[in-house]
Parts: C-alpha cells; sequence; structure tokens
C-alpha cells in the first residue's frame, strides 16, 4: 500500500495578518483543507497520515519522531510552511528532517490543503 505523510503548520499557530497571506485565510479555512486531503487520500486507496507540526524546535522534533515511526514512499510539506517568506529557514528546516528521516521518500509541494492528493500523485508511479 502507498504510505504518504501530509506535514503542515498547526492551523493555531500560523500568523495570520502576514500580508503574504491570502485575503481570508484563517484556521478553519486551513482545518477544512486538510479534511479534504485526508479525504482524497483515503478515496484514493493510499494509507495517509498527517503530521501538523508548530514553527520551531518542537515542530521538527514532532517530524522526526513521525518520520522514525513509519516508512513513507511520499511525504507532502505544506504550502503554509513554504510559502511565506519569513518562513524560508523553518521550511528548509523542515525539508532537511525529511531528507534525512524519509531518504527512500519522494517530496512534493502543495499550494494549499485541498491539493494534497495532487501534489503526491504527480510522484506517485514515478520511478
Amino acid at each position: 500500500m502507498t504510505r504518504v505523510l501530509f506535514v503542515g503548520q498547526k492551523p493555531e499557530t500560523v500568523d495570520y495578518s502576514d500580508p503574504s497571506l491570502p485575503p481570508g485565510f484563517n484556521a478553519d479555512r486551513i482545518n477544512e483543507g486538510i479534511d479534504i486531503a485526508e479525504a482524497t487520500m483515503t478515496e484514493r486507496g493510499w494509507d495517509a497520515d498527517l503530521c501538523m507540526i508548530a514553527p520551531d524546535d518542537t515542530g521538527i522534533a514532532t517530524l522526526a519522531a513521525q518520520l522514525a515511526e513509519t516508512a513513507y514512499d511520499y511525504v507532502v510539506v505544506g504550502g503554509g510552511l513554504r510559502l511565506p517568506p519569513k518562513s524560508l529557514r523553518f521550511f528548509e528546516r523542515v525539508v532537511n528532517a525529511v531528507h534525512q528521516g524519509a531518504l527512500k521518500a519522494a517530496i512534493a509541494f502543495n499550494a494549499r490543503p485541498e491539493n494534497t492528493a495532487e501534489a503526491a500523485a504527480r510522484w506517485i508511479g514515478v520511478d
């Protein structure tokens, strides 16, 4: 079975005042997108896990623990971790944690939670 991990930022830790975020972006919209992501991956028959992290050292530790617990085929990193310019350093830490903890996994990036399955699908079956 295909194993996918979706890594995203905990909605309650997002700085919604950041002008680089889309207007009207809020925790409810993120949570709705996460629900869609879970449902879509399940519909595709994938064994998918969520790893919602805080943008700090505890988040990296949480991600590292999740990657140590399960071998994933694909890891999708959410747009909330990579799109805001002020998050670049933390995004790099996330990518490096995935690289170290899931050596064989393909890494994909979504634009919003709702297209997480599409991000993973770009790599599923690609050798």
